[in-house]
């Protein structure tokens, strides 16, 4: 089955005012962690997250193609989807910062491959990296889920360039 399809007319097309229409959806606020072969934890703050499948379970993300941790997530086998819940934006915060450690000071514990999972997450997925598909300026990675929890609470919203709750 062909999916291709011919290119859409964006002559003109303006970026910026594209970015603000999307900041008007409400998404969720996740943070990506991963463990490296040398044993360092990575991670980074991310809300293009959605489900796609329940057989098999599967969910995606996506990551700019100029992101510094690029290799890092097309290079594992194994990464968590940490949901973020009310009283974590300076974990968003953190996470979305470069130049330190953002797990300094953060309190996790690991899956069952290794890899982080935050404390006080609303619900976390590890997911084997099943896939990764190039799009425009970024990777959508589909993980397949191993391995999931649920701790219901409020959840941390971003909306209009800003963090709010359920």
């Amino acid at each position: 089955m062909n999916t291709s399809s011919p290119r859409a007319t964006t002559r003109g097309f303006d970026s910026a005012h594209f970015r603000q229409a999307l900041s008007q959806f409400a998404t969720g606020v996740t943070v990506i962690t991963t463990r490296l072969g040398d044993g360092k934890f990575r991670g980074l703050t991310a809300s293009s997250f959605n489900s796609v499948s329940l057989e098999p379970p599967l969910v995606l993300w996506s990551l700019s193609n100029v992101a510094n941790s690029l290799p890092i997530f097309t290079g594992n086998s194994h990464y968590v989807i940490n949901v973020l819940s009310a009283g974590q934006e300076e974990l968003a915060r953190r996470f979305s910062r470069r130049g330190h450690d953002p797990f300094e000071g953060v309190e996790y514990e690991l899956s069952r491959t290794g890899q982080p999972i935050l404390k006080g997450v609303s619900a976390w997925f590890e997911c084997h990296n099943r896939s990764r598909y190039p799009e425009g300026d970024h990777v959508i990675f589909v993980g397949e889920v191993e391995d999931c929890a649920v701790h219901p609470q409020s959840a941390l919203l971003f909306h209009g360039g800003r963090f709010g709750s359920t």
